[in-house]
């Protein structure tokens, strides 16, 4: 029996996990038209591949990936292509992204695929397959997984992410119900990338029939599938990591660091249909949840309009005046339906005063700790917001401000009503701009200096050069007398040869005939 341990903090919000849990998966069927944005992944958005008119097939590759942190993007179906521009997409800036958009043809017709023999390719062989399928970590950091598979050196436990901890989320549950074989399936093919001494698999409490269904489908395999306590944020990769390892990842550091890999659920059905399949990443579940009528999960093609999602729900309530991507906690708030499925598009959420009441105005912080208590990573938030307020961002630093998951609780308990993760997405994004400035103003510097060094360098070569023509072209008094007395040497030599053959005598007449 495996001893599970416990990480600081945490809360108990309410799950609101009844509303969608209770359907299957339900099919959305092919929207007319599909917008699909190039940046579907953390790090550098896909290059596109296509252009306005173009035929794509379903599964083809429109989107090239861009560099080692990146990952390929694809038509969710066949159609035409009949735009490639700037479109809104969820994110916090706001700002719009490329993106494409296909007009479906109604076919839904394939490329050539076929699936990937992962026990006898090379490894890498297989990584890159991944990579070219799009797949990318599901849980919402949308890291490329092949990255996160290509880690070196020793693995000792092998992390599969199923706690599904964020409140009205239920995808990965009922994911977990209907598909637990084909979930074991990729957690094998996980196994045989990595190696790992241990593979676990974390699932929250509240969700019994998901336990029941991985633990069948694991029966006889080298995978523990382990219960844990229901508590948020479990579901945070540092905090899932603790309480089925006991191990911490260092401030600063990544999991593969102490000998961990941790990894989505989602993520891992979705590298069974890529190698096992040879599909690539069009679709995934997606909970339509909140304020409709019939919430629900839809297995959505990537760039679904959310307006046909919430159709499929029975349709957004009249009291309807916001959305959220994601859960409540960590979700991104969207100021109208206007959106598309993401692949990082887990729930959507619609939102209405009376689910959601207005925060209240912020009060001076009390010091009460609360936020301290309930913050999972160890942090004491009421001083960093005190030094973000006061724009001392380097104190904040040094304060660990990036170590802030932004899970909320820290708000959610704060008594003074006070948007803490708002201050602390605030410092780390000061932070980081501060940083790149710093980071062009060293290249800037560096690229002075080695210019620098090449003008003196060429200077001195030029001065070497024309001090050695100085040279060739000057020359001593002692150096001009001897090249004269040489040349007066020759001179007298070559009268001398010339004298010697003039008194030298003639020939006889006779001598002269015969040579003749």
């Amino acid at each position: 029996m495996r001893t599970l341990h416990t990480f600081h903090g945490g809360i108990h919000p309410p799950e609101h996990k009844a509303e969608s849990n209770a359907q299957p998966i339900v099919q959305a069927p092919v929207s007319k038209r599909l917008t699909v944005s190039l940046r579907q992944h953390m790090g550098t958005p896909a290059k596109p591949l296509v252009q306005v008119g173009d035929k794509v097939l379903k599964g083809q590759m429109i989107g090239e990936p861009a560099g080692f942190l990146s990952a390929a993007v694809h038509a969710p179906t066949s159609g035409t292509v009949i735009a490639v521009e700037p479109m809104a997409v969820p994110h916090p800036s706001g700002l719009p992204d490329l993106c494409v958009e296909i007009e479906a043809d109604g076919e839904d017709r394939w490329i050539d695929h076929a699936p990937i023999d992962y026990q006898t390719a090379p490894t890498q062989a297989v990584l890159d397959h991944i990579r070219n399928c799009g797949v990318v970590g599901l849980g919402g950091a949308v890291f490329p997984t092949h990255i996160k598979l290509g880690v070196q050196g020793q693995l000792d436990t092998l992390v599969i992410n199923a706690a599904e901890c964020e409140p009205w989320i239920t995808s990965d549950d009922r994911l977990m119900r209907e598909r637990a074989d084909e979930i074991v399936q990729g957690i094998e093919i996980l196994q045989h990338l990595l190696q790992p001494k241990a593979t676990l698999v974390g699932i929250e409490d509240n969700k019994p029939e998901a336990v029941s269904a991985m633990k069948q489908a694991a029966a006889g395999k080298a995978i523990e599938i382990l219960a844990v306590p229901t508590l948020y944020p479990t579901g945070g990769e540092k905090q899932l990591i603790k309480i089925l390892t006991g191990k911490e990842v260092p401030s600063g550091g990544r999991p593969y660091q102490i000998g961990v890999v941790c990894t989505n659920v989602a993520t891992v059905y979705t590298v069974h249909r890529a190698v096992n399949h040879g599909e690539p990443m069009i679709s995934r579940v997606v909970t339509i949840t909140g304020n409709v009528k019939q919430p629900g999960n839809f297995e959505a093609r990537i760039g679904t309009p959310l307006d046909d999602l919430l159709a499929l729900a029975g349709g957004a309530l009249p009291d309807t005046n916001r959305y959220i991507m994601g859960g409540p906690m960590m979700g991104m708030p969207l100021p109208d339906s206007g959106y598309h499925v993401q692949k990082g598009s887990n729930c959507f959420i619609a939102a209405s005063d009376a689910l959601f009441p207005p925060e209240p105005a912020a009060m001076p912080c009390t010091r009460c700790t609360h936020c301290a208590e309930a913050c999972p990573v160890g942090l004491r938030p009421y001083e960093l917001q005190w030094f973000i307020r006061g724009k001392n961002f380097d104190k904040a630093r040094t304060y660990n401000v990036f170590d802030c998951i932004e899970c909320g609780c820290c708000s959610y308990v704060c008594s003074s009503n006070i948007p803490l993760v708002q201050y602390f997405r605030y410092a780390k994004s000061e932070l980081m701009e501060r940083d790149r400035e710093k980071r062009a103003a060293e290249m800037a510097r560096q690229r002075s200096e080695l210019k620098q060094q090449r003008l003196e360098r060429e200077k001195a070569e030029k001065a070497a050069k024309l001090a050695a023509a100085a040279a060739a072209k000057s020359e001593s008094p002692e150096e001009k007398a001897a090249k004269q007395a040489a040349i007066a040497a020759a001179v007298e030599r070559a009268k001398a040869k010339k004298a010697e053959g003039d008194a030298a005598p003639e020939a006889p007449a006779e001598t002269i005939k015969e040579e003749a």
